[in-house]
């Protein structure tokens, strides 16, 4: 087996720091630390829940990059997780709001819009490209996550939570198609080996066959009769 055969079968992976999605968590992700230091009682255990279900969001986009040179499932998998935990750290930046009496930025409050605009490109409409190789600037979003209100700080980090999950559900929809498309590792290893086994017998000298049977068309065998 030749090793260019092999690494056609082997899918580029660990590129997660070029995705936009990680990138977008890993702001996140500081940004929730943060966020619990300055506004959430230390002992609460709100604090790890919080924390934890950030660093999930951004470990698993990494995680599951990691395993897509062997294993599409695994890596659909944990794109899903991450998914998921960053639907979880929204529940709980929604829960503060609503427990103080802040009021959630709809889609189109002026401020929304302003931390929308910092993450926008020209080349965002691109249809396979929106989610790679765009930089982004954490800093850009100073403004609001280093604000002293709590509420803007909280309603900030969900605009940037549904960004990523909007990148994320790009992703997995991608990850689908290819999948699909294409099959995971072990299916393509499964068709090497068959591929190769028909090979194989090809360089084998031909077996002579009796006749074929005139009711089922197979080739005929002769047997001893007892």
């Amino acid at each position: 087996m030749s090793s260019s055969s092999e690494s056609k079968r082997l899918r580029p992976s660990g590129g997660y720091r070029n995705l936009r999605s990680f990138q977008v968590a890993t702001i996140v992700y500081d940004a929730t630390v943060n966020f619990c230091e300055r506004f959430i009682d230390k002992r609460s255990r709100t604090v790890d829940q919080m924390v934890q279900a950030a660093r999930s969001g951004r470990q698993n986009i990494a995680e599951g990059s990691r395993a897509s040179a062997v294993s599409s499932q695994t890596e659909l998998r944990l794109v899903n997780v991450a998914r998921a935990s960053l639907d979880e750290l929204l529940l709980d930046y929604e829960d503060f709001l609503r427990q103080r009496g802040h009021e959630p930025w709809t889609k189109e409050h002026p401020r929304a819009r302003e931390v929308r605009a910092v993450g926008m490109s020209s080349k965002a409409e691109l249809p396979d490209s929106i989610n790679r190789t765009f930089p982004v600037d954490a800093a850009k979003y100073a403004p609001w996550l280093q604000h002293n209100d709590p509420s803007i700080v909280a309603n900030a980090i969900i605009c940037l939570i549904h960004q990523t999950n909007y990148l994320l559900d790009r992703q997995i929809a991608g990850l689908e198609r290819q999948f699909i498309q294409e099959g995971g590792y072990t299916e393509r290893l499964a068709a090497a080996r068959v591929a190769e086994l028909r090979l194989n017998q090809t360089d084998e000298p031909a077996v002579i066959q009796g006749p074929t049977c005139p009711l089922c068309g197979r080739a005929m065998v002769v047997r001893t009769a007892r």
